[in-house]
């Protein structure tokens, strides 16, 4: 068991040790999305599936 934890300890030590030459970060300028609002968007959905339900409810 000591045997495992030392190999897994050299091995993570030796995969940071190996990982490369530090470059610049590249930073990428943040998208912004602006979303069109509407105030009748979020109760049209609901009044569609009302009419479906009240569609079934009567043909049945």
């Amino acid at each position: 068991m000591k045997k495992l934890v030392l190999a897994a300890a050299l091995t993570a030590a030796a995969s940071t040790a190996y990982a490369g030459n530090i470059a610049e970060p590249i930073v990428e300028p943040p998208v912004i999305v602006e979303e069109t609002q509407s105030s009748s968007s979020g109760i049209v959905l609901p009044l569609l599936l009302l009419v479906l339900v009240g569609a079934a409810v009567a043909s049945s």
